[in-house]
């Protein structure tokens, strides 16, 4: 199936988004798309894909942020974009930040008795916009946050919906989301599930969020390969050429109609049949080799048969010597024959293994990170954070705590006060042992002018480029792309090597806090990091309201928010379609 099911058609005229040719390169010459094809119809896409695939670039290069460096991008209708990370200027009133703001003072203007045109120009037909508005607003959850407040006043997934608003008052007939239920609790995330299942246009969504896909008409998957170029697969619309010397970067939508879980169905049977062929193609190696093998050994009879008849002159030197040369000539076609087949062969099985996914997996072993089990970790007596969270805790040994509550309960406050970046107004937080925190801004991690090699390198200033660099490759981050600059990283990446500077910090950390990890992850990632944070061997502090991610951790202890305290809880259930 090389074409997108149904109404998204490559050829089918009511594409509203066609990308033609498309390349972006950034500037410091790193690649992202190369001759890159695409056309989404009307309906709700899901488009997934590895970390740096490109994802969130495209729909930068789809909404007009970025220009492409080849090729075209053609929209249907006005574009609207929510992108993963832009943050709303908390000095901004809420109506400014829906963009009503002229709207409304002309409005209120008229109503005050003030009839001059410039009112009435601003206002159009648009003279029902604050009920819209706070429709919207109550479609999502924000009824009570009112027109008049700053965004300063509001949480972070507030913040998020509340851009989502924007994008819905203006109608746009293309939608794009990047990431949109980043740092939204359980609530906030359904009224966005519903919001995507009544929308009725174009929509293009990147996430990792399982429940939101659920509710797409068709996932596009957009893969990469790097190294020399292959036979196009039948169900992939290439979008790379090869670099010459065949080091190049390709980069394909592979198209799969129905939601997440029938997408999953098809890829199970896609790779079942892609290993199939590996097992036939690497069989087909193996015998190719054996033919050339036995070429060899008939050749080498050849020649010495043909050597001994010469010595003994049994024929006249002639015929001898022309049955030398046709010899020759027929063993040099045999041999041209069976290595081209071999050849051919090692091609057929590089196509077969190409089709299996590969998703490497972090892997973190250091023992300085072990916690004995009954050693204190952490102590809260009394706390009293800067937002009135009151917590008494105690953690010892390896445990592995989630922590959960709604958008603007306190959580990121919580964190930030364990470890000494905020203040408490009251009680004692102390930690006992060396510890990490994982913010949701990556930028106070990284510093984006610097590699990945550098950026490590300054949480261990002691350590050996070679050690840093043997220490990267286990969260794959091997050869050149260590040498990227933490900048031009996808989100997914940026997480990786931030997980990398804090977990190889010296001294080791035997304590993490992690605030929302899975955001900006793709799929593949939520799994690598699940596998490494139960390899890890310290205690854990967990913020998400990715409920299926903190049921895959093992965990031994729930704690919410809620109502300006810390307590035990029940484990969350995940969200259904």
């Amino acid at each position: 199936m090389s074409k997108p099911p149904a109404a998204s058609s490559p050829a089918a005229s009511t594409a509203s988004v066609v990308c033609t040719g498309l390349g972006f390169t950034w500037p410091d010459g790193t690649p992202v798309l190369e001759d890159f094809q695409l056309a989404v119809g009307p309906g709700r896409t899901g488009l997934i894909g590895l970390n740096g695939s490109g994802k969130s670039t495209l729909l930068r290069l789809i909404a007009g942020e970025l220009t492409p460096t080849e090729g075209s991008v053609r929209t249907a209708g006005e574009v609207g974009h929510l992108p993963q990370r832009a943050p709303l200027d908390t000095h901004l009133r809420v109506d400014q930040a829906l963009g009503i703001a002229e709207v409304r003072a002309a409005l209120h203007a008229i109503e005050g008795g003030d009839a001059s045109e410039e009112h009435f120009d601003a206002v159009g037909d648009d003279w029902d916009v604050e009920e819209r508005a706070h429709a919207t607003l109550d479609q999502l959850g924000l009824s009570g946050i009112g027109l008049d407040r700053t965004v300063g006043e509001i949480s972070g997934g507030e913040s998020v919906l509340l851009r989502l608003a924007a994008l819905l008052l203006r109608r746009p007939d293309v939608l794009l989301l990047d990431e949109p239920t980043n740092n939204l609790d359980h609530a906030a995330r359904r009224r966005l599930h519903d919001a995507v299942a009544a929308w009725s246009g174009v929509l293009l969504v990147v996430s990792h969020d399982r429940e939101l896909l659920e509710r797409v008409d068709r996932i596009a998957d957009l893969r990469v390969t790097r190294g020399a170029a292959h036979r196009g697969s039948p169900r992939t619309e290439s979008g790379g050429a090869p670099a010459e010397g065949g080091g190049g970067r390709r980069v394909g939508v592979h198209w799969y109609g129905g939601n997440f879980s029938a997408y999953e169905q098809a890829l199970a049977v896609e790779q079942e049949a892609a290993e199939r062929m590996v097992r036939v193609a690497e069989a087909d190696v193996a015998r190719q080799k054996r033919e050339l093998a036995d070429a060899h050994v008939k050749l080498a009879r050849r020649v010495r048969y043909g050597n001994k008849m010469y010595a003994q002159k049994r024929e006249p030197k002639i015929i001898m010597n022309a049955r030398k040369r046709e010899a020759q000539v027929s063993a040099g076609k045999h041999r041209i024959m069976h290595t081209e087949r071999l050849k051919e062969a090692r091609e057929r099985l590089d196509e077969a293994a190409e089709a299996v996914r590969d998703d490497d997996e972090i892997r973190i072993d250091l023992p300085h990170t072990a916690v004995p089990p009954g050693r204190g970790v952490l102590t809260l007596r009394g706390l009293h954070t800067r937002y009135g969270t009151r917590a008494d805790l105690e953690i010892r040994g390896p445990e592995r705590i989630a922590v959960t509550g709604r958008n603007g309960s306190g959580k990121t406050t919580l964190l930030r006060t364990l470890t000494g970046e905020l203040p408490p107004t009251a009680g004692t937080a102390e930690v006992h042992v060396p510890h990490r925190f994982l913010p949701q801004r990556l930028d106070e991690v990284l510093h984006n002018d610097l590699t990945v090699v550098e950026n490590v390198a300054r949480y261990a200033p002691d350590a050996t480029n070679n050690r840093v660099r043997a220490r990267l490759a286990r969260f794959l981050f091997k050869g050149a792309r260590a040498d990227q600059q933490a900048g031009t990283l996808s989100g997914g990446e940026r997480f990786r090597a931030s997980l990398a500077a804090l977990i190889l910090a010296e001294p080791a950390p035997q304590l993490l806090l992690l605030d929302e990890p899975t955001n900006n992850l793709d799929m593949s990632s939520v799994r690598r990091l699940v596998t490494a944070l139960h390899s890890y061997e310290g205690a854990l502090l967990v913020v998400s309201h990715d409920t299926r991610f903190l049921h895959e951790l093992s965990l031994t202890r729930w704690l919410t928010v809620e109502s300006g305290h810390l307590t035990d809880t029940e484990p969350l259930q995940a969200l259904t379609p």
